[in-house]
């Protein structure tokens, strides 16, 4: 990764096991990520294998608890491990941030059998995980969810289809939102769904602008019978599980789009270096250069930006909600714009699959739909502002 990523972190003062933990990461994205982002992207390949050796090194649980083989790390220190894995392949850090959300949720919400029976497996990445929230008919209006589960006998049985699941048919557990009771979000409920559950089905893989390292389908229920011993927190929590994994969500995904804009950045560097155009070396125009300090500057500032509402995260601050829906906003916007700016340096061989920019900007542009549009944070920043009044 550029050296100018490390400047940045100078502000708040990384600590010698928060460095390892970059270089940790950093380490593996550059040997067994980077080499083969492109061939699984053409390929449309899910590189389970890959994925599996994450987990010796903690990150299947990164901030899950260490009493069930979890590293029990913080937001910050999640940011430092998203953002070094993006620089190789956003798609694949993307992933690991999805399955660390169902973790989580599991950790903070499950009893103490279900965590012993879960999370184990999920921290090691024996088995990877899926979150199921958008359905057909909802996507930002969440609370809207149709999916039912109806209480019979020591099961539940669900009905419905869920939309845009990263990971949906690779996955070995689900966990997903469903109605339980009336409508709206008081009526919600979370349920852990293995993937081997009766009436659980996946639709075909769909063709994606980006993220096409991840397989996704819809999760299809159809009288799918479930444990009730798989119901977290009680019937009626599951609005609030959901919710509760978002802000952490959110700032892994910034951090995804960080890493990936610094990776464009990184390669129009060094091709505007050694690229020539009327007798000389194209960085040595004046144009360009402001392009390329804009660029630099616009990522610092996100950088800064994502790791201090990070920091709110772990503190517990009052308006971390607020900061890490702005840092989403923010970073995401900024690090779209920067990759669709290294592109247009590069010219033609932007535009070209193994110079590798055209796919960063394929996988940085769903960075502002998922985890909550950026519309949907304008709204969160402005509820925020205008209830403080």
């Amino acid at each position: 990764m550029d050296a100018a990523v490390d400047a940045s972190t100078s502000q708040f003062e990384l600590n010698e096991e928060q460095r390892a933990i970059q270089e940790m990461a950093q380490a593996f994205a550059a040997d067994r990520v980077a080499p083969n982002a492109l061939d699984w992207d053409r390929n449309k390949h899910f590189p389970a294998d890959v994925i599996r050796e994450t987990g010796p090194l903690g990150l299947g649980g990164i901030y899950i608890s260490d009493d069930v083989g979890g590293s029990a790390l913080g937001r910050l220190d999640a940011v430092l491990i998203f953002e070094a894995l993006s620089h190789a392949d956003p798609a694949f850090s993307s992933f690991i941030s999805i399955h660390n959300m169902v973790a989580s949720m599991i950790d903070r919400f499950g009893n103490d059998e279900q965590r012993q029976r879960f999370l184990p497996k999920l921290a090691s990445m024996e088995w990877l995980a899926s979150y199921c929230l958008t359905e057909p008919g909802s996507g930002s209006d969440a609370a809207a969810l149709k999916t039912r589960a109806v209480k019979s006998g020591g099961d539940y049985v669900l009905n419905g289809t869920k939309q845009f699941i990263s990971g949906a048919g690779d996955s070995d557990v689900y966990a997903v939102m469903v109605r339980t009771g009336a409508d709206g979000p008081k009526g919600i409920s979370t349920i852990v769904v293995p993937r081997d559950a009766p009436g659980l089905s996946f639709g075909a893989n769909e063709h994606k602008m980006g993220w096409h390292m991840q397989s996704t389908r819809q999760v299809i229920f159809e009288d799918c019978k479930v444990p009730a011993e798989n119901l977290l927190s009680g019937e009626g929590a599951g609005f609030g599980i959901a919710m509760a994994g978002l802000d952490g969500g959110r700032l892994n995904i910034a951090a995804c789009s960080l890493g990936g804009a610094q990776s464009a950045l990184d390669k129009a560097l060094a091709y505007t270096a050694e690229r020539k155009a009327f007798g000389s070396k194209i960085n040595q125009f004046q144009a360009l250069q402001f392009r390329l300090a804009d660029m630099e500057t616009e990522l610092q500032a996100a950088r800064i930006f994502l790791y201090a509402a990070a920091s709110k995260l772990d503190r517990k601050a009052p308006d971390a909600g607020k900061w890490s829906a702005m840092a989403k906003r923010f970073v995401t916007d900024t690090g779209f714009n920067v990759a669709n700016d290294a592109l247009q340096l590069l010219g033609g061989y932007g535009y070209l699959h193994d110079y590798g920019i055209e796919k960063l900007v394929r996988d940085l542009r769903v960075h502002q739909i998922l985890e909550g549009t950026n519309e949907i944070m304008r709204v969160i920043i402005a509820r925020a502002l205008i209830g403080r009044q």
